[in-house]
């Protein structure tokens, strides 16, 4: 069973507006739409699982309905940090009859444009690891300062790689890990993947793409605006 999470209990801030980014409607249909669409489409995801928080439920509710998402299984609430929802989710695909070799893939409701190839990565990858990540180069020279103001180092960018989402990882393992973890420490993590890695869990990683991308300030949001357009 391949299970998709898709998270989407962020509230969006930063683009400073009252509705959070992944309901904001681009071309008469919300942010969250484009990716439920695309893993609604590919043949070898088998159910849809969303972290929510209760106001939205309905709106996306509504949206699924409307859409003919067939293999939505339903809701969980958000939590009060990422990684919170991501355990909040596990749970609710505990509770639905996953099996420790059951595959999960984590994606953020923000990126809108993930493809089927990611898709493919995300699951064919875990054939040698226990969790999967798509990941691109980063291009620009990366300076490390220990104050914000002087250059400590000099990072070799040849070895440094911006990670992206959908992971994945085998179902039994991740959520294994999640659960040991206290409050705080759920709160700190800062990538789906990231808690694996400091767990033990192999991480394997393959190629990711510069289109897609979180939408995260106003300038991804027009970015994103202007994609949707050209291709009508």
């Amino acid at each position: 069973m391949i299970t998709a999470l898709i998270l989407s209990g962020g509230t969006g801030t930063r683009l400073g507006g009252a509705i959070p980014k992944q309901y904001i409607e681009v071309d008469d249909k919300p942010v969250i739409g484009y990716c439920l669409d695309t893993f609604e489409q590919h043949s070898r995801v088998d159910q849809i699982v969303i972290v929510a928080a209760d106001t939205w439920q309905n709106f996306i509710a509504v949206y699924v309905e409307n859409a003919g998402i067939s293999k939505f299984v339903g809701f969980a609430p958000a939590g009060k940090s990422r990684q919170h929802s991501i355990l909040s989710g596990l749970e609710k695909i505990k509770a639905l009859g996953a099996s420790d070799d059951d595959i999960v893939i984590i994606h953020d409701a923000a990126r809108p444009c993930v493809s089927n190839e990611i898709i493919d990565g995300c699951i064919d990858t875990l054939d040698n690891y226990n969790c999967a990540m798509p990941v691109i180069s980063v291009k620009d020279t990366v300076y490390y300062s220990d104050d914000g103001k002087n250059i400590s180092s000099l990072l070799n960018r040849d070895k440094l790689f911006a990670g992206q989402t959908p992971e994945s990882c085998k179902f039994g393992k991740y959520y294994r890990i999640n659960k040991e973890l206290s409050d705080d420490e759920l709160s700190g993590v800062r990538g789906t993947s990231a808690i694996a890695y400091d767990k033990g869990l192999n991480v394997g990683l393959f190629p990711g793409s510069e289109a897609n991308y979180k939408i995260t300030t106003v300038e991804d949001l027009n970015k994103f605006k202007l994609e949707v357009e050209a291709t009508k």
